[in-house]
């Protein structure tokens, strides 16, 4: 090898990195910090894509992202799977000057045994372990006045068969390589090797401060802010020392608290000092002032506070460099989970990069950190303290993390539960995720019914760890709004973490960069691989929103008051502000923009955490002219909490009027082979003369495709007549249906009632529907009607209404009412296209809508009955084998276009939506009504 080596030296802390400093910790990358930012070593694979020749690879990375080895699926048969090795060398140099001091290998994740040669001299024994920070002291092996080579052999199955079960069987993507940073690290000589601090929220510090010197006499604790901005210097009140351990107690008077809506963090230095007084070694933490308690029988309180978790599930994962990320990944996906009014995380289902739980701390969002288990076998007790050891070493720190997971779903090894409080001088409390374990109920993906917590558990903390698994479209929002609304007031319950944040689609180099999520495997997200935000990630920002607005609508005797509840856990709702805005908006051929018409400010009540009051919203003159309003709430770092939109106008208000006879627009009609022609201008339109459905329609020349409807959805009776009559103002086609009992079952008297569906052509072609048909009290089937329209002819659409996004029954939530466009896509959410928001589906509210065809052949519908659904055709089904129980495929009624009065609901991957809440009932009460339901539309083309 003859290469050219630049290494990246970093001195380990935050400030005072020139002039006259102290000696501290320094860092020399050996490898890149991340996927954006790589180095190019020397690589040998031993079987699979581009084996059995060195070439060259990028680290960090995943292998098979780079072009080796094999893909594989942790529910690939182990036997079948290649198991293939890796070969790295590089060679690299180190300072004259560090001959004296102590140096480190640090690798911070290999997948999976890592051996590691230094000048051909083992480092250390061989690591098990993936996910997992290790260290070897390498000062003896190093040639300081020349090429150092390193070499490390990595297995992508482990001699370890539990970190085989653990990790490569798991139900995850399986890859293989130095997939995270390597660096060497110098100490000097007399040095601290680590700290562990627990700084609480009345300002007390706890710190373990591990010493290897023989020259050091005491330690001095400083506390600045991150910018290095001196606080105060703390007050020491105990030290004790052991022989490599000394044991701090010190007070901090004044500080401020860490939490999630202000995640302060300050700098504790530790310096290091010997007999004359002089610094012998100097170690910056950032930390942050909390203190986490889980009381029985009550909840889990930080800073004396009981919390609701709002948190997703998280790997660390990106498509084009799998299990390889980066610092700029990690804030994006921090700011992604705030962006959804989240609070939590949890790590799944391994310890994350550094990088990460850095951006937790500082973002702020609460964290479970996890070991890597998956169901049985346990990992073997010793490896699995090593594992424990290694992952509350590195991660102890982090003010973020509040427990800890010993594995997930009975991949725990109850041997180790108490190892996590040897190295947790914070003595976070350990869970095991999906079990009943000491104080906490983790249940995994219950029925909504469960709820009732009325079991032998019923006094543990629940708070399900996995629950609404958001298998492509379906979970995570649909099914939330139910499960809130009662985990948010049962006491007991901590809240939960919704399965999971991202698709996994990983980018496959050996089948020409497609996507592939292994089927139904790892299509899981609320966002899609790229962090393509999908329908549930609005519902959830509207649910999970810490101003509460309650539900209401805008009538005429609109009195601008609404109700509000403060959710935040330490945030009054005065530091947030509201923005009331009066929207016009344009119609079908006009740009989507939107005219303010009054805009103002909204005063807040200074609620505290957990209070209801209320606010009032100023009516404008002329406020009953805005199509709607729309109210935003902004956090006090000008972040937008949600935005709620309430209709002003009623549909009907938004109504096209028809143009009266001239010379150019006549009518015409004409009855003739059982079937009806009216023209009317340069319209055509063809009516069935045996049910009164449309069947062609002209506009010239041309064909517009809509046709074959009305059809009434479920509906069975008979044609009694049809009439045909008009003017030279309007032509009306009236197809009444036979009289039929319209009453309950229960009723002793029965009434009968005809359905009718009436056409009404002007001059100018309008064409207005209305339709009637008998309501039901209860109704299991969807209510409304259909048209035919053919896909292929489908270009755009652009709608009034609520979106962007399609809803389900149980995913109402998130949208808003507004214009909104977007061009046809064939999107299978987690599966296919991943172009969002999807074309196709459910959108509620509509008042009208502009579909455009591919040959000018489009249409504009105007909806003038309230509280009405547009279905705009049918999704595409998913993959064989994708939905094999139907829970995640909810049902489209026949035809391509619809206006329904309700729509279905969608379940999640291991629940049929029925058993997610009333919601997701198959049953839809409407109520008693004497009259019928209508439906009225109005086609212009």
């Amino acid at each position: 090898m003859s290469r050219v080596i630049f290494l990246l030296l970093v001195i380990v802390g935050s400030f005072n990195l020139y002039g006259d400093a102290p000696p501290r910790t320094e860092r020399l990358y050996l490898s890149g910090t991340g996927k954006d930012n790589t180095v190019t070593w020397d690589f040998f694979v031993s079987e699979g894509m581009n084996s059995k020749q060195w070439s060259t690879i990028e680290v960090p990375s995943c292998w098979e992202l780079q072009g080796f080895g094999a893909y594989n699926y942790g529910h690939d048969d182990f036997d079948d799977r290649l198991n293939e090795y890796g070969l790295y060398k590089y060679e690299f140099q180190v300072p004259d000057s560090w001959g004296k001091d102590e140096i480190r290998i640090v690798f911070e994740g290999v997948m999976t045994d890592a051996e590691v040669k230094i000048n051909g001299k083992m480092a250390g024994p061989v690591h098990q372990g993936a996910f997992y920070e290790f260290k070897y002291p390498i000062s003896d092996l190093l040639n300081y006045d020349g090429v150092n080579t390193l070499e490390v052999r990595v297995d992508k199955a482990s001699s370890n068969e539990s970190i085989n079960h653990a990790e490569r069987k798991a139900d995850f993507w399986i890859f293989g390589g130095i997939f995270r940073p390597v660096y060497l690290e110098r100490l000097p000589a007399d040095h601290i090797d680590r700290v562990a601090t627990d700084a609480q929220a009345d300002g007390s510090i706890n710190a373990d401060v591990y010493i290897r010197s023989d020259k050091a006499e005491r330690i001095e604790l400083e506390l600045y802010e991150l910018d290095g901005t001196p606080v105060r210097n703390v007050s020491m009140q105990n030290l004790m020392k052991e022989q490599d351990k000394w044991s701090i107690k010190a007070k901090a008077p004044d500080v401020k608290t860490w939490n999630p809506e202000s995640p302060k963090l300050y700098t504790l230095r530790f310096n290091l000092l010997d007999t004359r007084g002089a610094i012998v070694h100097q170690v910056d933490q950032r930390i942050g002032f909390r203190t986490v308690e889980v009381l029985e029988s009550d909840g889990i309180y930080v800073n004396d506070v009981r919390i609701k978790l709002k948190g997703v599930n998280r790997h660390s994962f990106y498509p084009e460099s799998g299990r390889t990320t980066s610092r700029a990944l990690s804030i994006e996906h921090v700011k992604m989970m705030k962006e959804m009014n989240m609070n939590a995380v949890r790590m799944s289902h391994y310890p994350p990069d550094v990088h990460f739980l850095d951006v937790c701390d500082s973002l702020g969002l609460f964290v479970i950190d996890e070991v890597c288990t998956w169901h049985k076998p346990k990992l073997d007790t010793e490896v699995g303290r090593k594992i424990v050891r290694e992952t509350v070493i590195r991660d102890v720190n982090h003010p973020s993390i509040i427990l800890w997971a010993n594995g997930n779903e009975t991949g725990w090894n109850t041997e180790l539960d108490d190892d996590y409080a040897r190295w947790d001088i914070q003595q976070r409390e350990v869970i095991h995720p999906w079990n009943i374990f000491r104080k906490t109920n983790t249940l995994h993906y219950f029925n909504y019914h469960a709820l009732a917590n009325d079991a032998y558990s019923a006094d543990r903390i629940l708070f399900p760890t996995e629950f609404l698994h958001g298998l492509y479209d379906g979970g995570h929002g649909a099914g939330l709004d139910d499960y809130w609304k009662l985990m948010w007031n049962m006491p007991t319950v901590a809240g939960g973490f919704l399965w999971d944040f991202a698709d996994e689609a990983v980018v496959r180099t050996d089948k020409n960069g497609v996507l592939d999520t292994d089927g139904n495997h790892a299509a899981d997200g609320i966002v899609g691989p790229y962090g393509e935000k999908e329908a549930s990630f609005f519902t959830i920002k509207e649910i999970w929103s810490p101003v509460y607005v309650e539900d209401r609508f805008i009538r005429e005797d609109f009195n601008g008051v609404f109700r509000v509840e403060n959710r935040y856990h330490f945030t009054s709702l005065d530091n947030c502000t509201m923005t009331a805005k009066w929207m016009r908006f344009n119609g079908p051929d006009d740009a989507v923009d939107g005219l303010v018409l009054d805009q103002r400010k909204v005063n807040l009540p200074a609620l505290n955490p957990g209070e209801k009051g209320s606010f009032f919203v100023e009516k404008p003159a002329g406020w009953t002219s805005a199509h709607a309003l729309h109210l935003t709430a902004t956090d006090k770092n000008g972040n937008e909490i949600f935005t709620w939109s309430y209709p002003v106008m009623r549909p009907e208000e938004v109504r096209p009027q028809p143009g009266g006879s001239t010379e150019e627009n006549k009518l015409e009609s004409s009855v003739e082979n059982n079937r009806i022609t009216v023209q009317a201008g340069n319209m055509t339109y063809t009516f069935s003369g045996e049910n009164g459905r449309l069947l062609k329609v002209l506009k010239g020349n041309e064909l517009i495709p809509l046709r074959d409807g009305p059809t009434i959805l479920g509906h069975q009776d008979k044609v009694d007549t049809i009439t045909v009559s008009g003017s030279k103002e309007k032509i009306e086609i009236v197809t009444l249906f036979e009289k039929t009992n319209k009453s309950p079952a229960w009723a002793s008297v029965k009434e009968k009632s005809a359905d009718r569906v009436q056409w009404t052509v002007y001059p100018d072609g309008l064409l207005n529907l209305y339709v009637e048909f008998k309501g039901k009290r209860i109704a299991e089937d969807l209510k409304g009607i259909s048209f035919s329209f053919p896909e292929s002819a489908v270009k755009h659409k652009k709608w009034l209404g609520d979106g962007p996004y399609r809803v389900w029954r149980n995913r109402m939530k998130g949208s808003r009412f507004q214009v909104w466009e977007n061009e046809y896509n064939n999107t299978v959410t987690g599966e296919a296209g991943m172009e969002y928001p999807e074309f196709k589906g459910y959108f509620s509210n509509l008042y009208w809508a502009k579909v455009e065809g591919r040959n000018n052949n489009g249409f504009t519908v105007f909806c003038h009955s309230p509280q009405t659904f547009f279905r705009m055709l049918s999704p595409k089904a998913h993959e064989a084998g994708g939905d094999p129980k139907k829970r995640v495929s909810p049902y489209f009624p026949a035809g391509d276009i619809s206006f329904l009065k309700n729509i279905a609901p969608i379940g999640t991957k291991f629940q049929h939506p029925e058993t997610m809440g009333p919601q997701g009932n198959a049953e839809n009460y409407f109520g008693n009504d004497d009259n019928p339901m209508l439906m009225e539309l109005t086609f212009k083309f």
